[in-house]
């Protein structure tokens, strides 16, 4: 069999298709497993309580690209007692961890709000840590409806 440059270019692009083909997939999701590890990374090993930690989302959110989320802390943020940290995880994205807030006494409170982005219905936690090494946290389930239906 003689190899021509034109079998060779088809069989190049043949090959191209098939490899960007195969390379395509749908993104693995975290467990919640996983989601847990990276709560008892961000705590430091500390079995978080809960209380204090107040998580507001969403029961049913029709749009999965931006559901909102607030979280606020119960908190005197004194320089002596204040939340230092607030992180937001969600056990059914391809990476549980979604943002972390920052705080410091000048920050008068701790809350925050944002949007995310959720691939399908899951929980979202919020875990706070303050300054005397307490960690809290909250958990919500976010049922994400696909299209208007339930999901």
């Amino acid at each position: 069999m003689t190899l021509t440059r034109r079998s060779m270019l088809s069989l190049s692009a043949g090959a191209a298709v098939g490899i960007a083909a195969g390379l395509r997939g749908s993104p693995a999701l975290a467990s919640a497993d996983d989601a847990m590890a990276k709560v008892m990374e961000f705590s430091g090993g500390s079995e978080p309580s809960t209380g204090t930690v107040s998580l507001t989302a969403p029961e049913i959110a029709e749009n999965g690209n931006t559901v909102p989320i607030s979280v606020s802390v119960d908190s005197p943020m004194t320089e002596g007692d204040h939340v230092t940290s607030v992180a937001i995880f969600a056990d059914g994205n391809p990476s549980p961890e979604v943002i972390v807030f920052n705080f410091s006494p000048l920050s008068g409170e701790a809350s925050a709000t944002t949007r995310m982005r959720l691939a399908k219905t899951q929980n979202v936690i919020a875990v706070a840590k303050t300054s005397t090494g307490a960690v809290f946290m909250d958990k919500k389930e976010v049922k994400v409806t696909i299209g208007g239906c339930g999901g």
